[in-house]
């Protein structure tokens, strides 16, 4: 299939390569149930879709040669779902004609080992976000807590967008404590956009915030400083209630990923309802069903 400029993609390279990246890689490599009755070594082509948030259907037309060329933004998810370097990254890209990103710049690709330490914290939230705030992954746990980011548009899963712009996603804290966090993601944006002059990333967010909010505007003319640290955060969840969690951030070499992660103190009632909500799962954040919420209190 021809690309503009001329450049093809390579239909069968792209194919045996997308194969053999899944046939290197176990269920439990990325936070998978095995299962079983398994024929084949590797992951199945449906639970690479579903790790890539694309239908079975479209990734099997693009191992059997026949898919059309896949967008930027499902390459990235594809080289997230299969675990590639960032060579391997990269190839993916020229296999479909286009220019892989740029690595002096904060990349959507998050490395394997930062995938891998992600895919083993079954019983505490954990996402991988960029540091501008983009939500490159989430375990079970973060979806639980604070919602399915990823399935929303990619505009959509910055964390400093959508406590400033998003009155659904500033709710899942309490009153109370959103004028600190406000502050804390303006500060950490600043530092980010002040180290990355050159990078319209952090530039284009702080320009699209300031034009939509104007608290992020007094509190961006304000001029404070700071990076993401360890702290101390509550949410208030509309099933299992107060949550008082501890927030550890790991960065990646080149700091341009966090890993951050939300546990509980042992012993405490935040223990037991993180508990409860690692066994209740992804529900719908804003149930309407008043035994359903009456049965969750009840239970913590």
């Amino acid at each position: 299939m021809a690309q503009p400029g001329g450049v093809a993609t390579n239909r069968a390279e792209l194919a045996d390569f997308l194969r053999r990246g899944r046939a290197r890689l176990t269920p439990p490599d990325v936070g998978l149930t095995a299962g079983a009755r398994r024929r084949t070594p590797g992951l199945r082509r449906e639970e690479v879709a579903q790790l890539a948030g694309m239908s079975a259907d479209y990734y099997t037309r693009l191992e059997q040669c026949r898919g059309p060329r896949p967008s930027r933004q499902m390459l990235t998810a594809l080289a997230r779902a299969l675990r590639l370097t960032d060579d391997e990254r990269d190839h993916l890209f020229h296999l479909t004609g286009e220019e892989p990103p740029r690595r002096e710049t904060a990349s959507a690709h998050v490395p394997p080992g930062l995938m891998l330490i992600l895919d083993r914290l079954h019983d505490t939230p954990a996402q991988v976000v960029t540091d501008c705030g983009e939500v490159l992954a989430q375990n079970a746990m973060a979806r639980a807590l604070t919602g399915d980011v990823m399935s929303r548009p990619r505009r959509e899963r910055n964390l400093v967008r959508l406590h400033f712009l998003d009155p659904a996603a500033r709710a899942l804290f309490p009153e109370e404590d959103r004028p600190h966090l406000a502050r804390a993601h303006v500060a950490s944006l600043r530092a980010v956009a002040a180290a990355r002059p050159d990078d319209p990333e952090p530039a284009a967010l702080v320009a699209g915030l300031r034009a939509g909010s104007e608290e992020f505007a007094r509190l961006w003319d304000e001029h404070e400083v700071s990076v993401r640290h360890k702290a101390t955060k509550r949410f208030q969840h509309p099933l299992v209630g107060l949550l008082d969690l501890d927030c550890e951030v790991m960065l990646s070499h080149d700091h341009h990923q966090l890993l951050i992660i939300h546990t509980a103190r042992p012993g405490t009632d935040s223990h037991e309802r993180l508990e409860l909500l690692r066994v209740l799962g992804v529900q719908d954040m804003t149930p309407h069903d008043a035994s359903t919420r009456r049965a969750v209190r009840r239970a913590v």
